[in-house]
């Protein structure tokens, strides 16, 4: 099946336009220059030459045994005997060419083939980038993994039609974890696996930035942290060999640290620590011992080395002590770099982050031999937390009238001022932004009145107030909502409006002063958070009957079975200033965050609760277009609801540690 770009739908194969939607299925937009007629499988766009092909990383790989690949009988269950794909190379290397596919349907063309991979000693693989010449066909493996509820890892007929490899990785991404990639596709003949994976090898070598003069030694410290958070989840499938090739590891957008691909380590890994120039030299050289953390140390030397960067006195100690066996556990080693990092602080450079412990209660270092169950005390374990500063800071809005309506009553306002300071070795981005989205009482005359009047009221009173460098005050936003409803009120008063003619506007309105955020709101527009570790999250709370039942306890069957559940409990303008009483609050922006306000138009029927992960989800990364997703945004209100008025505002925030001494 098909499934649709735009509204998700699931297609015919045969079918050129999605039946809900409309939206080509044979052709797409170019990002760059936006002709419209661009093959969904073509790689470039013939208008403007721009890479705009749907691009993946295949790994083909002849697996030995169960017990080769690191896996205690048999990961799947039955032996894998029975392709997903009609069609695989005999061995890794046979027919891998340029422009040649991986799969009889010819779904999978190679871009460019790499040389045949043995440093694991166990699997002899072959890596290539590859075009999806059928980007919107959904793929075997998520059709089975979309019907998949019992766990990969036990025996099970699904489970024992995708390859080994591909089960490691489907393990790893329902734990969530980001630092491995996501799968894609997978199929298996006979001895050879097939795996297609996100392509990361554009992303930036950790070695790179490691050597960079302006990189700080707790930046350093850092990324040591979360090697160690990798070992521990990578130790439950066998596959902490990936943290040993050098050439490996990356680096995401928000320099976080990520694998490229997973290796899979034997019973007797070698303990070889690979560059990209280094890969086979060293997997001869170095003898098969057992693996233990003493490789992380390694791979920390060999970092240091080769970007002839110079150790700092206690990770010598540190790294030291790991060699010769005298830190022997992962919670061990976590402790001593929370103590480099507290030495680190005490020399001066108190406004750097520190690694502190994630519970108040003093956590012991294990002295026994015995080795500790680190996956199941991972929560007990310590944990990064870092001062973060603002790295970016966009935003995009958009208002229709929606299918039904024949006037638009909402209202939003943007206005944002960036301050960036950039020297040789730090950078600053001061920003500060704010955010209305008001929508006009429906049905009530002069609504589109009421919602101008308090954007503009709003924007002219923060103009004046806002305090350069510090969000506003709890009394003073509260002070800013109620002379907007004031200016309404007045008018209403003034044209002595009574009952429904009364025109009145919802309210919700977001503060942003670098990386701490306040936002208010009146009635039942809203704002959502959506962040990687936490997904969609509703922050306010509407003011409306069904919800005023549900906070004196009343069941949320019964509350909204109300004939008048969603009529509005407060709104700005029909009453005085005594008749509301705006929510205000507070939060840090700790991690990339996408912010959303929402007219109901747009949040009506769980809408965005159903379509986040599609249409909120990857507006997360810095490259994706804001205008378009808040456009894309619309089309799907109107697509699902279109009843009403449909406004929404989309905030980026990216934020970074802040490292600058």
């Amino acid at each position: 099946m098909l499934i649709c770009p735009q509204c998700k739908f699931e297609n015919p194969n045969s079918n050129k336009f999605c039946q809900n939607c409309g939206t080509s299925l044979t052709h797409k937009v170019c990002p760059e220059c936006s002709t419209d007629d661009v093959p969904v499988n073509a790689l470039r766009c013939h208008n403007c030459d721009t890479e705009c092909g749907t691009v993946f990383w295949a790994i083909i790989a002849k697996e030995t045994t169960g017990e080769a690949l690191g896996i205690e009988g048999d990961v799947g269950g039955e032996k894998d005997e029975q392709a997903i794909s009609s069609s695989s190379p005999t061995s890794p290397s046979s027919e891998i060419t340029l422009g040649s596919y991986l799969d009889s349907q010819e779904r999978y063309q190679v871009l460019y083939p790499l040389p045949a991979q043995t440093g694991t000693g166990i699997i002899t693989d072959v890596s290539a980038t590859v075009l999806d010449c059928q980007p919107y066909q959904i793929s075997p493996i998520e059709a089975i993994l979309a019907n998949q509820e019992s766990d990969l890892l036990t025996p099970s007929v699904e489970a024992s039609e995708i390859p080994r490899l591909a089960k490691l990785y489907i393990a790893l991404q329902s734990e969530g974890e980001r630092g491995i990639p996501p799968i894609h596709d997978a199929w298996q003949q006979g001895d050879i696996q097939v795996l297609i994976i996100e392509n990361r090898s554009d992303w930036q070598y950790l070695l790179d930035l490691w050597q960079e003069e302006t990189t700080s030694s707790l930046k350093i410290l850092h990324w040591c942290y979360e090697m160690t958070q990798l070992w521990a989840v990578l130790e439950q499938v066998n596959c902490r060999q990936s943290l040993l090739d050098l050439s490996n590891l990356r680096l995401d957008e928000d320099q976080t640290l990520a694998l490229q691909r997973l290796y899979v380590e034997s019973s007797n890994s070698q303990l070889a620590t690979k560059s990209s120039e280094d890969v086979q030299s060293q997997a001869s050289d170095i003898p098969e011992e057992p693996l233990t953390i003493q490789a992380l140390g390694r791979v920390w030397q060999a970092l240091f080395r080769q970007s002839q960067r110079t150790q700092f006195g206690s990770v010598v100690q540190m790294l030291g002590d790991l060699e010769l066996g005298k830190i022997q556990t992962i919670a061990q080693l976590r402790s001593r770099l929370e103590e480099i990092s507290v030495e680190l602080e005490a020399i001066g450079s108190a406004t750097l982050p520190s690694i502190k412990e994630k519970n108040t209660a003093v956590s012991t270092i294990p002295q026994s031999d015995e080795e500790e169950d680190i996956i199941s005390k991972t929560d007990d374990m310590p944990t990064v937390v870092l001062a973060m500063q603002l790295s970016s800071l966009e935003d995009a809005g958009c208002t229709d009238v929606g299918r039904q309506r024949h006037h638009n009553e909402d209202n939003f306002g943007i206005e944002t001022k960036i301050h960036k300071l950039e020297f040789p070795k730090s950078r600053v981005l001061e920003g500060h932004g704010l955010y209305i989205l008001c929508d006009g009482m429906g049905g009530h005359a002069g609504g589109e009145i009421a919602s101008e009047l308090a954007v503009n009221t709003l924007r002219q009173y923060f103009q004046e107030h806002w305090i350069a460098n510090q969000l506003p005050t709890e009394d003073s936003i509260r002070e800013a909502v109620y002379l907007a409803n004031e200016a309404i009120y007045k008018l209403n008063q003034q044209d002595a409006r009574s009952g429904v003619g009364r025109m009145g506007t919802t309210l919700v309105m977001l503060l942003i002063q670098d990386t701490q955020a306040a936002v208010a709101h009146v009635g039942d527009s809203r704002l959502y958070s959506l962040t990687r570790k936490q997904g969609l999250k509703q922050v306010t709370v509407d003011h409306e009957v069904g919800q005023r039942e549900i906070n004196r306890g009343v069941e949320a069957s019964i509350a909204y079975a109300r004939p008048d559940a969603y009529q509005l409990t407060q709104a700005l303008g029909p009453r005085d200033e005594n008749s509301i009483n705006p929510d205000v609050s507070f939060f840090d922006i700790n991690e990339d965050t996408l912010l959303l306000l929402a007219s109901d138009g747009l949040s009506d029927n769980d809408l965005l609760e159903t379509h986040w992960q599609t249409h909120l989800e990857p507006l997360l990364s810095s490259g994706v277009n804001l205008e378009r997703g808040v456009t894309e945004l619309i089309d799907l209100a109107n697509q699902h609801n279109g009843h009403d008025n449909i406004t929404g505002i989309l905030v980026r925030a990216k934020v970074r540690p802040n490292l600058e001494s």
